[in-house]
């Protein structure tokens, strides 16, 4: 099974399609062939695609899309600038973290803010380390609404609701995941769920991950290290306002036993999840990347997991899946373990082949922090890796060969973002880098190049020839074309 696993490459998938769809010069009579719609989740041909059935129009949660695999909406800027910095002030608050209390500034990882239309103007909504989430005009970076506050920082990216309905879904380092309506004078919160009202959890009660929404169902992990689902209940009321009524329907631990014994206690689920078809994947800080058979969930039944593997260390970077439901992915290296030392820190997976998925990976050993803490960046054959060491790496798609490797100032915690075969990337030194990857077989030449004069782990969000990212310095930028 292990070698039918490896020789299966993905070129020999395309190929099998291509021959498939051959047709004969005289066909007999001329008939249309209309692809019967998809019954599952998530089709999983949606990879690279907005998000899946969405009637928001937008960049709506972390990487986009179900399958965390798109990237935005083009044109990239050719000669970009700053249009705005917001807010006027540096964006700051005291947060405690390992019984150390810090000053956090601006926006870190994940950290990718959302872009979307909504009654004829370009809305971009981010949480910050002020301890708030913002909803920002993207023509005059001034507020729609004013912040709105939490207890505590966020680092993770929101969701916008994908179906129209006026809601953003937010995390917070202070317990609590939460539902807000954006139909209103100001932000309010409809709903919330505290870490500790499932049980049992670890680590902590932190909320990082950025919700999945579907058919109603709301898709979240934990720091409490537990993966909930919740059911809605959407509607708009008769005074014309937005409702939920949510309900947990289920939720499970992303551990298990051997876990435990393997890893210890740190198995908080930090990364955002990925649907693909009727599968559910996550990861979580002890390395246990699992797959949940969904499926059942729509006719009240109970998810089931079918797949697991361990990559030996922390694996908060989120999962990108692609058409042919590949798992890419990457974890740190932190426990200087045998098992993460023979899995490597940047990875592919084949779910359908759970004996033996480990396709191909690449090593970043070289200190004793080091390994991926982003979601790898797909174009094409080229898969692109940033590395807490600062080292960008492209990566043959099919293979696993490195084509190319780039140094660039450390730690590189953003997620590669790839539109119209641009690649940007923001480094540690403030800057947010372009690269052209229209030729995926060699060392991409540099395009352009913005300081932004603080260290960007977040992502940037690409909508419409703009750019939108934020930086340890305390600010979020608009960039574009004059």
């Amino acid at each position: 099974m292990g070698a039918y696993a490896v020789t299966r490459t993905d070129s020999e998938r395309t190929e099998a399609a291509q021959t498939s769809r051959t047709t004969t010069k005289q066909p007999p009579e001329t008939t249309t062939t209309t692809k019967p719609p998809y019954t599952g989740w998530v089709d999983p041909e949606s990879s690279f695609q907005p998000y899946y059935e969405a009637t928001t129009e937008g960049l709506l949660t972390f990487r986009g899309n179900p399958t965390r695999t798109y990237y935005g909406q083009g044109p990239i800027p050719a000669a970009p600038h700053t249009i705005w910095q917001y807010p006027g002030s540096a964006m700051c608050s005291l947060s405690e973290d390992r019984g150390e209390t810090t000053n956090w500034c601006g926006t870190g990882w994940t950290g990718q803010p959302a872009v979307f239309e909504r009654d004829g103007r370009t809305w971009v909504v981010f949480g910050a380390y002020d301890r708030a989430v913002h909803f920002v005009d993207a023509a005059t970076g001034q507020d729609i609404l004013p912040p709105f506050p939490t207890g505590d920082i966020i680092k993770g990216s929101v969701t916008v609701d994908p179906d129209g309905f006026p809601l953003v879904y937010s995390g917070s380092r202070d317990g609590y995941y939460r539902v807000l309506a954006i139909d209103r004078p100001q932000a309010t919160e409809l709903w919330k769920i505290n870490a500790e009202d499932v049980q049992p959890t670890k680590w902590n009660d932190d909320w990082d991950s950025s919700g999945l929404i579907l058919e109603d169902y709301l898709f979240e992990g934990g720091e409490n290290s537990q993966m909930h689902v919740v059911k809605l209940n959407r509607a708009m009321g008769e005074d014309g306002l937005v409702t939920v009524a949510p309900q947990l329907v289920w939720n499970t631990p992303g551990w298990d036993d051997e876990l435990l014994a393997n890893a210890g206690s740190e198995v908080s689920i930090e990364m955002s999840v990925a649907i693909s078809g009727n599968t559910l994947y996550f990861a979580n800080s002890g390395g246990l990347v699992q797959g949940w058979d969904i499926a059942p969930l729509l006719a009240g039944g109970t998810p089931t997991r079918i797949f697991r593997f361990w990559t030996g260390d922390d694996t908060d970077g989120s999962i990108a899946v692609d058409e042919l439901g590949m798992l890419y992915g990457g974890s740190e290296w932190e426990r200087h373990n045998a098992q993460a030392a023979v899995v490597g820190q940047m990875w592919k997976l084949d779910p359908a082949v759970p004996d033996a998925p480990l396709l191909w990976s690449q090593h970043d050993e070289g200190e004793a922090k080091a390994g991926s803490f982003s979601t790898p960046g797909i174009v094409g054959d080229l898969v692109i890796y940033t590395t807490y060491t600062g080292r960008a790496i492209g990566v043959d798609r099919n293979t696993g060969a490195v084509r190319f490797e780039k140094r660039l100032t450390a730690p590189l915690m953003g997620s590669p973002v790839i539109v119209d075969n641009v690649w940007l990337q923001g480094d540690c030194d403030g800057v947010l880098h372009a690269y052209d990857v229209s030729n995926t077989v060699i060392d991409p030449p540099e395009v352009w190049q913005v300081p932004l004069g603080s260290c960007i782990e977040s992502t940037p969000a690409v909508w419409k020839g703009r750019i939108y990212v934020g930086t340890r310095g305390g600010f979020v930028y608009a960039i574009g074309d004059a």
